[in-house]
């Protein structure tokens, strides 16, 4: 029995090529967009073993919907979409998930780009990106978790609601954002007062 388990775990894909249950329908994007893809939405993921769970906060929001979640194209060039599409609508502000260091913030495409070197996170370091915003920071800023880099645009959005993009790279490989935030992130509900013992609540 122990012998047989072993052996289906040393068999088992490895989980970041797992993809988990989808939380929406699939949106289309626009024409010429990288991450364009047919593919239905998918929110949950499975904890990708090279990214270290090192996020402290969601990019927008307390726990904001995903609109469509992270497809690995199963070719370089292949179709896919290579990040986490986030609601959110213009003017909401957008924070780095980590410690780190803007290394781009201007205009790609039309679009308003923020990309974020993540700190200790090796070499090549991990880079975040989030698109469509408005840079508050210039590049080469030091920025904690937590910090606001910039604002939600109106346009340049391919979601067909408002949203960011979210991606997460190692050089020139996508990664699954999602697995940068623990468990307790992802999980996390509305806050509830506990009773303390021989404390009656309010």
């Amino acid at each position: 029995m122990v012998v047989a388990l072993t052996v289906a775990a040393l068999l088992a894909p490895p989980a970041s090529r797992l993809l988990a249950v989808g939380v929406g329908a699939g949106l289309g994007e626009g024409a010429g967009d990288p991450d364009s893809s047919p593919v239905g939405a998918s929110g949950r993921r499975a904890a990708d073993d090279a990214v270290p769970a090192i996020g402290r906060t969601w990019p927008v929001g307390v726990r904001p919907r995903v609109l469509r979640g992270w497809e690995p194209p199963a070719t370089v060039y292949g179709p896919g979409h290579r990040g986490v599409d986030l609601a959110a609508p213009p003017g909401t502000p957008v924070r780095a998930v980590a410690d780190g260091r803007v290394s781009f913030a201007g205009r790609v495409a039309g679009k308003g780009v923020v990309s974020v070197e993540l700190a200790g996170t090796g070499d090549p370091p991990l880079r975040t990106t989030y698109e469509p915003v408005r840079a508050s920071v210039p590049r080469g800023t030091e920025v904690k978790a937590g910090e606001v880099i910039g604002t939600v645009e109106a346009g340049g959005s391919h979601c067909t609601a408002p949203c960011v993009h979210w991606g997460l790279l190692r050089g020139g490989a996508y990664l699954d954002p999602l697995s940068l935030l623990p468990p307790w992130l992802l999980q996390r509900g509305p806050s509830r007062l506990l009773p303390v013992l021989g404390v009656p609540l309010p």
